[in-house]
């Protein structure tokens, strides 16, 4: 591993102007774009001793830039002993409920604690990419707080077929994923399909948003379920998404965008708090303690890799989710 080092760089006259990231990457060409946009919004470059967050932050002519270069990890996660819910395991693919609160693989922020590091201690080198690549054997994930089933390639073979079926997402295959998802507010109608491309947030580097010329991003819902306020009006819906493809946030973010953003969700609903206020007592407890997006992938169908055989897997609601619909029912 390569020690810590501090480098300074002088904005010369034909830098002004410029932003931060470029002249960076021109002055020093051993770092990558990647690697010093990861040192800006982690706080190693700091401009007259305050930090610049902002890759886009314009420099001007004779400003002093400080890079503080931390030592190099570990060019591979480390095994650590954290527990699994396996719901399914041969030699080819393993098949996980995730708990909320575990991140799927180490990132800035999170190098440790997360569901690489468990499947590295629980599945050794058997992993497919491991000792290649920073997220072995992961093909798909879910957010940090999203809850539910995830699968995993344990060998190339492996890889490579739910490569191309995650690709696909059931358009031609039998691929099927699907999440629970409690809403604020109820459709207008019992199921519709949202159709909207996805891209980065333009202001917000940690959302992504209905953008036209993002990608291609479609989910079908269906209403399961409505829950009344405290003066019987419709406050609430239980709905059942199915992906069609698999972008980032996708169901935060579309369900958002038809105004039924997902309860409990910081980033994509905050200007639904209020709402919380005409929920009874319980349900405000219950939504205050549940502390993230309420959405669970329950249903997950898959060809098995090596044999073809139709895999079908469910998990229920979690027990936070649990009490949320019978606080919500109690309402009624």
């Amino acid at each position: 591993m390569g020690s810590a080092q501090r480098l300074e760089v002088t904005v010369e006259g034909d830098e002004g102007s410029a932003r931060l990231d470029r002249v960076l990457a021109a002055r020093l060409p051993d770092l990558s774009r990647s690697r010093l946009k990861t040192l800006i919004l982690a706080g190693a470059v700091s401009l007259k001793a305050a930090a610049v967050r902002d890759p886009a932050y314009h420099v001007t002519s004779g400003d002093t830039i400080i890079i503080d270069v931390p030592e190099a990890a570990p060019p591979e996660p480390k095994g650590e002993d954290i527990a699994l819910d396996i719901v399914f395991e041969d030699d080819d693919i393993i098949v996980i409920n995730k708990p909320k609160g575990l991140v799927v693989h180490p990132a800035a922020g999170h190098e440790t604690g997360t569901l690489v590091n468990a499947l590295i201690a629980h599945c050794g080198t058997s992993l497919s990419g491991i000792g290649g690549v920073r997220r072995p054997g992961i093909v798909h994930r879910l957010d940090k707080d999203t809850t539910g089933l995830m699968v995993v390639a344990k060998n190339d073979l492996a890889h490579a077929s739910l490569t191309a079926q995650f690709a696909d997402h059931g358009r031609t295959g039998p691929m099927r994923r699907g999440y629970m998802a409690f809403a604020w507010g109820l459709p207008g109608r019992h199921r519709g399909t949202v159709d909207a491309p996805i891209d980065r947030h333009p202001h917000a580097r940690e959302k992504m948003a209905v953008r036209q010329g993002g990608r291609e991003a479609v989910t079908h819902w269906e209403l399961l379920e409505s829950f009344a306020s405290r003066d019987g009006k419709p406050i609430a819906s239980l709905l059942a998404c199915e992906l069609e493809t698999g972008r980032t946030h996708q169901i935060r973010v579309h369900l958002a965008h038809i105004g039924h953003p997902l309860m409990g969700d910081a980033i994509y609903g905050p200007h639904f708090k209020t709402k919380a206020n005409q929920l009874g007592p319980e349900s405000q407890a219950t939504l205050t303690a549940l502390g993230r997006q309420a959405l669970h992938a329950y249903l997950l169908v898959l060809e098995h890799p090596r044999t073809g055989e139709l895999l079908h897997w469910e998990a229920g609601l979690p027990e936070d989710l649990l009490l949320l619909e019978s606080a919500l029912k109690a309402a009624l």
